[in-house]
């Protein structure tokens, strides 16, 4: 039996009443129950034909404007609203930042139910394009064609696409002219290779077929002007391969690092993958308050490194530090941020679970010779227990930031019974953040509270809290 269609309603006059989860607005329907609509902006009237429907809510898209809302802006990218990346890239940016540090708030509030400090303002980005030092980008051999493509009839002999995923379509990309998103020569290295791929008839990979050259790009900057450049090949061709990475080394001889990985299997991650150096050296340097810090292939950086930088000074003042503290950093990464607040601490205690990780960590504190930091590897639920403890002090502030899942209970646990003085806890993602504050809430008050914005035109936000013991 088929999948019953759903009957498309339209509603006329919807004022559209807030901006939702995921960068998608809100409005109400007649009824009352909650449309969710992407592409609009809080303000704007317009007709809406939905496309689902469930029990309490609709999804649809806005198919005619009666009024735009005070708070939109003209995109200033030809991919918007086809290419899922920049959500917001409609609404004027104060708005933008209003609505993160709602989210943030109204999670702490409805999710953590406790009470909460005055919000210190949350902190805006500086630039608002061109600020991720990462991007990723597929090729395909099967483009995705817009509905004005679609409408001009147009045939097209050449279907190859280097760009972004079509969201919710795994085999879909989007081709990319200009993503204001990464600084130069981001848009180049990629415009460049699928022009020198066309005209080398280096074949373009079919996520259906399984079949195809090449595969993904990976372009990372660095503040220092240090660029790294990662292929990954589907089709093992030694020829092909050179051809193109020789023609990069040569047109963008400012290339610090360029790397390559040859991944057969079904997925394109590469962290299971051996990555090759063609070109450089295998990792770039990022500094930071006059520390640097190597970032390879496989390494995680947090993605805009200026507000990497106002991220972590928040987070070292909310600490508190005098000299004195032993301080431990759980989910430590490449130990950015225990080398952050080292000067201002007496020790500090790296724990992360990914070893490549640590090896980094330890890397980069030789590298900066720092002397009062530790790095261990673990799952944190496992080795961050009490003869570790014992083993390394009672820490007197600890600082954690974990994954978008929030901390593993058995992490709460612990550091209830270890409950040093102070607690800054980082997030991503202010939901799960908000389910941990609750659980500490008996021993802990939440004094500081304060979003920062890494990631403009999107909805993502950042959140920074001090936990002090009642």
């Amino acid at each position: 039996m088929g999948r019953k269609k759903t009957d498309k309603i339209v509603f006329e006059n919807v004022k559209v009443l807030d901006a939702g989860a995921k960068g998608v607005s809100v409005a109400k329907a007649p009824e009352g129950q909650v449309i969710f609509i992407p592409n609009v902006v809080p303000g704007d009237v317009v007709d809406v034909q939905t496309f689902k429907k469930r029990k309490s809510y609709f999804e649809g898209k806005a198919i005619k404007f009666h009024s735009f809302s005070e708070h939109r802006t003209e995109p200033v990218c030809e991919h918007f609203g086809v290419c899922g990346g920049c959500k917001w890239q409609n609404m004027k940016y104060e708005q933008q930042l209003f609505y993160k540090n709602q989210e943030v708030y109204n999670h702490l509030k409805r999710i953590g139910k406790i009470e909460l400090p005055d919000f210190e303002p949350i902190l805006g980005s500086k630039e608002q394009f061109f600020y991720r030092n990462k991007m990723e980008f597929g090729f395909s051999s099967s483009r995705w064609m817009t509905q004005d493509e679609i409408d001009s009839n147009l045939e097209l002999d050449n279907k190859n696409a280097v760009g972004f995923h079509i969201p919710k379509m795994w085999d879909k990309i989007l081709d990319i002219n200009k993503c204001h998103l990464q600084q130069d020569p981001s848009n180049d290295v990629r415009n460049e290779i699928r022009r020198f791929a066309n005209e080398n008839d280096l074949s373009f990979f079919n996520p259906r077929n399984h079949e195809g050259l090449l595969r993904t790009l990976m372009i990372r900057t660095a503040s220092t002007g240090e660029i790294m450049v990662l292929i990954q090949f589907f089709e093992d061709d030694k020829a092909k391969r050179e051809l193109l990475l020789n023609f990069l080394a040569e047109r963008f001889p400012e290339i610090t690092s360029l790397q390559y990985v040859i991944n057969q299997k079904a997925n394109d991650t590469i962290y299971d993958q051996d990555v090759i150096l063609f070109k450089g050296r295998d990792y770039i340097l990022e500094e930071m308050e006059g520390l640097n810090f190597s970032i390879n292939a496989k390494s995680f950086y947090q993605t805009n490194s200026a507000q990497a930088y106002e991220l972590y000074s928040i987070t070292r003042e909310f600490a508190g530090l005098t000299g004195e503290e032993l301080v431990y950093d759980l989910y430590t990464g490449t130990g950015t941020i225990a080398q952050f607040v080292s000067k201002k601490a007496k020790k500090v205690i790296g724990v992360e679970a990914v070893p490549e990780a640590i090896a980094d960590a330890k890397e980069n504190a030789k590298r900066n010779n720092i002397t009062n930091c530790e790095f261990f590897v673990g799952d944190m639920k496992n080795v961050f227990n009490d003869d570790f403890i014992r083993t390394h002090g009672h820490p007197d502030v600890i600082i954690t930031d974990p994954p978008r899942d929030g901390m593993h209970a058995e992490v709460v646990k612990q550091i209830l019974s270890i409950a040093p003085e102070k607690v800054v806890y980082v997030s991503c993602n202010s939901a799960t953040q908000a389910r941990d504050l609750a659980l500490m809430d008996e021993m802990y008050k939440v004094t500081r509270v304060r979003p920062v914005d890494m990631f403009p035109q999107t909805h993502h936000v950042e959140n920074v809290v001090l936990l002090e013991k009642r």
